[in-house]
C-alpha cells in the first residue's frame, strides 16, 4: 500500500498544489491561458507522440480493444446522459455538457503519466488509443447532441463541419497520428529533435496537474446540483467496472493493457466538460463543480484501482 501512496500523491500532490496557489495568490487568467496552451499544443503533443512512435505498429491495431473501451465509455456517456437529462427536466444542452462530465476522463491531463508509473511502459499503446477514440468519440457526440437539442446558435450542418474541423485540428489527435505513421514507417526524429520531446515530454504531467488545480481553484462552486454525486459515481465506479466487463467480450488482452484500460476508466472528469460548458454557455457553474467533487473522490477511488493494479486483483 505504501508503495501506491509513493505512486498517487505526487500526483494529487501537484493538483492540490495548483489549487492552493489558485486560492491564495490572485494573478490574472491570462497566466493559466498561456500555460494550458502550453500543455495542449505543445507539451502533451510531444508527450503523445513519442509514445506512439516508439510502440510496435501491430499494437495500435488492435481493434478489439479500441471497440471495447470505447464502448465502455459510450455507455458511460449515455447513462451520464439520461441522469442529466432528468435533473435538467429535458434539456439536451445541459444532458449533454452533463454526459461530458459523467463519460469523457482526465486522459489527457492525468492519463498517461499515471498510467506509466503505475503499469510501466508497456501502457502506452493502450494510453494513446483510449484517448484518441475517447476524444474523437466526445468531440463528434457533442456538438451532434447540441445540434439535435435545437438550441445552437448555428445550423447544425454548419455545426457537423465545426466538429470535423475541431478533430483534424485537435493538436493531441494530430500528434497522435503522426505518431501512428512514425510507428508505421519506422521514422526517428534527429537526436537534437529527440531531446527537445525529452524536455517537452517530462513537463506535460506536472504542468497539466498544477494547471488543472488552479482552473478548479478558480471556479467556485455556489452549491452541489444534484445531478452531479450520481455522474461522478458513474465516472468512478461505473465505467472502469464496464471496461472490465467488456474487455473479455471483445478478445484476449495483455494483463497490462487491461489494467491500464480499468485505471484510465477510473480518472475524475476532464476539463473539458467546463471548456465544452464555457463554449455552448450552459452548465458552466456545475461542470466545475463535477470537475471539483470527481477530482476529490478519486483520491479514494483511483488510489484503490491502482492498489488493485499493483497487488495483481484486476489482471495478471
Amino acid at each position: 500500500m505504501i508503495q501506491v501512496l509513493n505512486l498517487a500523491l505526487p500526483f494529487f500532490g501537484l493538483i492540490f498544489i495548483g489549487f492552493l496557489c489558485g486560492k491564495l495568490k490572485k494573478l490574472p487568467d491570462a497566466g493559466l491561458a498561456w500555460m494550458n496552451f502550453f500543455i495542449v499544443y505543445v507539451s502533451l503533443p510531444a508527450l503523445f507522440f513519442r509514445i506512439l512512435s516508439r510502440t510496435p505498429f501491430e499494437q495500435l491495431a488492435r481493434v478489439d480493444f479500441i471497440c471495447a473501451t470505447a464502448l465502455a465509455t459510450s455507455l458511460a456517456f449515455a447513462a451520464s446522459f439520461a441522469i442529466g437529462y432528468f435533473a435538467r427536466r429535458g434539456n439536451i444542452r445541459e444532458a449533454t455538457l452533463v454526459a461530458v462530465a459523467g463519460g469523457f476522463g482526465n486522459v489527457g491531463y492525468m492519463g498517461p503519466g499515471l498510467a506509466l508509473a503505475t503499469v510501466g511502459p508497456e501502457a502506452a499503446a493502450p494510453v494513446a488509443l483510449i484517448f484518441s477514440f475517447d476524444a474523437l468519440l466526445v468531440f463528434a457526440t457533442v456538438p451532434t447532441l447540441i445540434a439535435i437539442g435545437g438550441k445552437a446558435e448555428t445550423p447544425p450542418l454548419k455545426v457537423a463541419s465545426q466538429a470535423l474541423r475541431g478533430i483534424v485540428t485537435n493538436p493531441l489527435l494530430l500528434s497522435a497520428a503522426v505518431g501512428v505513421l512514425a510507428a508505421a514507417f519506422r521514422i526517428e526524429p534527429p537526436v537534437a529533435v529527440e531531446r527537445l520531446l525529452d524536455f517537452l515530454q517530462v513537463s506535460a504531467a506536472p504542468c497539466a496537474l498544477f494547471a488543472l488545480g488552479v482552473t478548479v481553484a478558480l471556479r467556485p462552486m455556489a452549491s452541489l446540483p444534484r445531478e452531479v454525486p450520481p455522474i461522478v459515481g458513474v465516472k468512478l465506479v461505473l465505467h472502469p467496472l464496464l471496461v472490465l466487463l467488456l474487455l473479455p467480450l471483445f478478445g484476449s488482452f495483455d494483463p497490462r493493457w487491461i489494467n491500464t484500460a480499468v485505471l484510465m476508466a477510473a480518472l475524475p472528469p476532464a476539463l473539458t466538460a467546463y471548456v465544452f460548458a464555457r463554449q455552448y454557455n450552459a452548465w458552466i457553474e456545475e461542470a466545475s463543480g463535477s470537475i471539483l467533487i470527481g477530482t476529490m473522490a478519486s483520491i479514494l477511488t483511483l488510489t484503490a484501482v491502482m492498489y488493485f493494479v499493483q497487488v495483481g486483483a484486476i489482471a495478471r
